[in-house]
């Protein structure tokens, strides 16, 4: 397939260009590299199937030639980044959403839409699954974020059932490993980035809230399975396995084997008490689950950020 990925410049994005030009796939990646970062793409650019297009999707997704799939990953994903740039987060949500849904439409394409389980908010139903509408605040700060991605949803069902565009919706639970920005306010990259430059641990509220991580390798297996396959969704992508963020804190310690402290600080306001997948749909329609432990995930992004300068650690590459 020739596939466009928007925001193939990140995290996620930068590892499912990756996944699919090894297994073979031409690959056009979308980015304007605002939160995305270039050295995520450099090893890349050696594949002659790989086409690199600066652009903000907000304003234009268009790709020359023929396109057999989109997948919109396009977004800030991490709370400073959506806090900081609230408008932008809106704008990629609804405008970037519909010029990426023209770009399928038009090459009679497949649309992957990459949604969060930030729009089941702080949820009051535990596991959540697919069918829970959520406990989100519309007027929050996170906000920007959670109902970007709630009407990216609504606007891709749209073009399925308005103009029958082949949609596929999945909402990605937490994701870390390598690659991540080491300040970038998500806990697992935050917790590795502060142990190895000796820093405090810095844990909002009491620590006892719940997250569910899922090693990046695992969630792009789930990504790659949803393009393949003719689902529509939405299916709850991440690793079932619940942990407390103090819990984590006291892992990523013990691996990097740092005497840091944990500082406790006040817990963000809509931040949410419990989060977990229900992952059953997933695995009965795209016969997939996660595989990587989270101790064994934790290890491996701890040695990639090993790998990288002293110096590196400390910065926002």
């Amino acid at each position: 397939m020739r596939v466009a990925v928007t925001g193939g410049g990140g995290f996620l994005g930068s590892h499912l260009c990756e996944a699919l030009l090894r297994r073979g796939d031409a690959v056009v990646c979308l980015d304007d590299l605002s939160t995305g970062r270039p050295e995520n793409i450099q090893s890349l650019r050696k594949y002659p199937a790989f086409e690199f297009i600066h652009t903000d999707v907000s304003v234009t997704a268009d790709v020359p030639g023929p396109v057999d799939a989109v997948a919109h990953l396009a977004s800030p994903a991490s709370p400073p980044d959506y806090l900081r740039l609230p408008l932008q987060t809106l704008a990629v949500g609804s405008r970037g959403t519909e010029n990426a849904l023209e770009l399928a439409r038009r090459a009679g394409a497949r649309f992957l839409m990459a949604s969060t389980s930030e729009v089941y908010g702080d949820p009051l139903v535990h596991p959540q699954e697919e069918s829970y509408w959520g406990n989100v605040n519309p007027v929050g700060p996170r906000s920007v974020y959670d109902e970007a991605k709630r009407y990216a949803e609504a606007l891709s069902l749209a073009y399925h059932r308005t103009h029958g565009v082949d949609v596929g919706i999945v909402r990605i639970f937490n994701t870390y490993g390598p690659r991540m920005r080491p300040h970038d306010g998500r806990v697992v990259s935050s917790f590795i980035a502060q142990a190895l430059g000796g820093e405090p641990l810095t844990i909002y509220g009491d620590g006892k809230q719940t997250r569910s991580f899922c090693y990046v390798s695992d969630l792009i297996r789930g990504l790659v399975a949803m393009l393949d396959s003719a689902e529509t969704g939405p299916f709850n992508l991440g690793n079932p396995e619940e942990w407390t963020v103090a819990d984590l804190a006291e892992l990523v310690l013990d691996i990097t084997g740092s005497d840091s402290e944990i500082q406790y600080r006040e817990l963000p306001v809509d931040d949410p008490a419990r989060r977990r997948p229900d992952i059953g749909r997933a695995g009965a329609y795209l016969h997939w689950h996660p595989e990587v432990p989270v101790a064994e995930g934790v290890r491996r992004t701890v040695e990639w950020f090993r790998g990288r300068s002293g110096d590196d650690t400390a910065e926002e590459w």
